[in-house]
């Protein structure tokens, strides 16, 4: 990932499920993170250039990939797409791709949710993104403390 002591430029944080992949992007001094679009898989061509959009246009420097682990630690199927998304994205993009463990991720968006009385029918359609965002602060909060 680049150094955040001259501001690391703006990050891109994915979560990608099997329908979607929710988008969040952080500022250019990874202080906070924020829940972008949500967009719905599609063949990774198509998959690709909408993510494209995005870093072409918010000028990303990287980008963090939720990696979906067991609660014991142990990675099954879904990891292994991730991982292979992963190594499409950084020959596709040509930046550095970070994994990150996203256990408890979806849960802490949905409680935040709640917390901000969001109707069910608004949840379901905005929880992949704001999963992204809590797997993007929480990758921000441990780069830009240089805790890794």
């Amino acid at each position: 990932m680049p150094d955040s002591d001259d501001g690391g430029g703006v990050l891109l944080g994915l979560d990608l499920g099997t329908k979607t992949i929710g988008t969040a992007l952080c500022d250019a001094g990874w202080r906070f993170a924020t829940n972008g679009k949500t967009i719905t898989r599609g063949k990774w061509a198509r998959d690709r250039a909408l993510i494209r959009e995005i870093v072409e246009a918010r000028k990303v420097t990287g980008i963090v990939l939720g990696l979906p682990r067991n609660m014991d630690g142990s990675e099954g199927p879904r990891a292994q797409a991730s991982r292979a998304f992963a190594r499409n994205a950084e020959e596709a993009f040509g930046m550095p791709i970070l994994l990150w463990d996203e256990r408890w991720s979806t849960q802490s968006a949905e409680a935040a949710m709640i917390g901000q009385d969001m109707s069910r029918a608004r949840r379901a359609e905005a929880i992949d993104s704001h999963a992204a965002a809590v797997i993007l602060q929480g990758a921000i909060d441990r780069l830009a403390g240089g805790i890794l």
